[in-house]
């Protein structure tokens, strides 16, 4: 038994052996031919929360979140800045030009946010996501 089992090891590519583990997260892919900023709402089982601006230069990818994804959907609203958006129904704050975090949902302007509708995200519940921004 143990033959075969030091027989099976052996066997396996070292390729395979030596490569690292996948890295979970959740990216966003710029299509468009203009720079985007996006911001990333999600609810952590207890609290909301939103933050940005990643800025995605045209035709990249970004990574907004490291590690394995932990709710099914996370939430996202995106600028090009020359009149073109990408958002949603579901209100989120942001500041209009630095970067943010912002807990909660409400009462954005009083708290001296702006308020956007952000587009849901539905992960599947995967560990890791790629969403696609296009024209």
């Amino acid at each position: 038994m143990r033959r075969m089992l030091l027989l099976a090891i052996l066997s396996v590519p070292a390729a395979l052996l030596a490569a690292p583990p996948a890295q979970a997260a959740f990216n966003v892919c710029n299509k468009s031919d203009i720079a985007t900023r996006v911001a990333l709402g999600r609810f952590d089982g207890t609290h909301w929360t939103s933050q940005g601006w990643w800025t995605i230069a045209p035709k990249t990818c970004a990574r907004l979140l490291n590690g394995p994804l932990q709710a099914r959907y996370y939430y996202l609203y995106a600028t090009d800045g020359a009149g073109g958006s990408w958002e949603g129904k579901t209100r989120f704050c942001v500041t209009p030009g630095s970067k943010f975090l912002a807990p909660g949902r409400n009462d954005c302007t009083v708290r001296g946010f702006d308020q956007r509708g952000f587009f849901e995200v539905d992960t599947g519940k995967s560990p890791e996501w790629t969403q696609t921004l296009s024209n």
